[in-house]
């Protein structure tokens, strides 16, 4: 089922709305997943809608949030989420950084008791349109073993970062996770009988096959990964004062329960530094060159990390618009709010 933006969005903020949501903060997270479901990172759209409708529901996310902006510096404050809808205190808290940035040259921001926020890069790339550089990190439920470890301890944990460039209209910006983070939603696909040994491990921390034996994920590049695991649970949890490492909330342990997560946002304003026209002619000139770079066997081009996205975003819309499974869709024009069949699982959902 193809849907323009606006029919995928409607749709998405009136089912966030009978779960109990306020039409603003609806909008504001609709607006959100549509951006990941128009770029590709359909783990992070439409399919995100019931088990935010059932938290919802169940009192999971508080739907009349006390939010609370504490500055503790001249570039520093918290964004107190009292366990609101992550989607729109990372928002907020996103606009508060920009304004503070373009006041002082550089802004730390950190969230803190917030529900899960979706896709970061849509923050990141708020600043990179207001010609700001801007990098956000965020906690994840614990899914992902140590590098040599043979029990999950760490999130997915991604990051992302943003940047504009010298053309007017084009910004560079990335997500990354530090695992595996699309294998937990393809181990438990439908007809899912063998998965990649890079993957996910067993209980003695053995890469594994198949999926009826994982465990747990695996870092992103092995030591790296579990690097930068470590990282963004020490910025975005100890930092703020909220769970972290192996004590960070289950996504779906207890759905009536908020998740008091953490999240922060570190922006700069390139024109206290190289200055911004400077630096837009060199972050053009690098991804012009990488783009210039002969292929390899078996790839069209060289493209910067999000490139794709956004390829896959004109994509659809050239083509009739976001591709919906049609089992999500049925959900959504239907009258039930949620099927009950999150709660109290397993950290893949099981």
């Amino acid at each position: 089922m193809k849907l323009s933006r606006d029919e995928l969005k409607g749709l998405m903020k009136n089912k966030l709305m009978k779960a109990g949501l306020s039409a603003e903060h609806a909008d504001m997270t609709a607006e959100i997943l549509t951006w990941s479901d128009e770029r590709g990172y359909h783990s992070h759209g439409a399919v995100r809608v019931e088990y935010y409708s059932e938290r919802i529901a169940k009192g999971g996310i508080t739907v009349d949030p006390k939010f609370e902006w504490k500055e503790t510096g001249p570039c520093s404050a918290i964004f107190e989420g009292d366990n609101g809808c992550g989607y729109v205190a990372a928002t907020l808290a996103m606009e508060k950084a920009i304004e503070m940035a373009k006041k002082t040259g550089i802004a730390v921001v950190g969230m803190r008791n917030i529900s899960h926020s979706g896709s970061i890069g849509y923050y990141t790339e708020m600043a990179a349109k207001q010609d700001l550089v801007a990098i956000s990190f965020c906690q994840s439920d614990p899914m992902a073993v140590p590098y040599g470890g043979t029990e999950p301890y760490y999130g997915t944990n991604p990051i992302s970062f943003a940047a504009r460039l010298r053309m007017t209209g084009r910004w560079y910006s990335i997500w990354l996770p530090q695992s595996r983070h699309g294998a937990r939603f393809w181990i438990n696909g439908p007809g899912m009988n063998h998965i990649p040994d890079s993957w996910a491990v067993d209980e003695k921390g053995q890469p594994v096959t198949d999926p009826s034996l994982v465990n747990a994920l695996v870092p992103i590049a092995g030591a790296k990964g579990y690097g930068l695991m470590m990282m963004v649970d020490i910025f975005a949890g100890i930092l703020l004062g909220v769970p972290f490492g192996k004590h960070v909330s289950s996504m779906y342990h207890d759905l009536s329960e908020g998740r008091n997560l953490g999240q922060i946002h570190i922006v700069m304003d390139p024109s206290r530094f190289v200055g911004l026209d400077a630096f837009k002619k060199s972050m053009s000139q690098s991804l012009d060159e990488l783009g210039e770079m002969p292929a390899a066997e078996g790839f069209g081009k060289v493209s910067y990390p999000g490139e794709r996205a956004v390829m896959r975003r004109d994509k659809a819309y050239a083509t009739g618009g976001v591709e919906i499974v049609d089992e999500i869709y049925d959900y959504l024009v239907s009258d039930t709010i949620h099927f009950d069949r999150y709660d109290h699982k397993n950290r893949f959902a099981e």
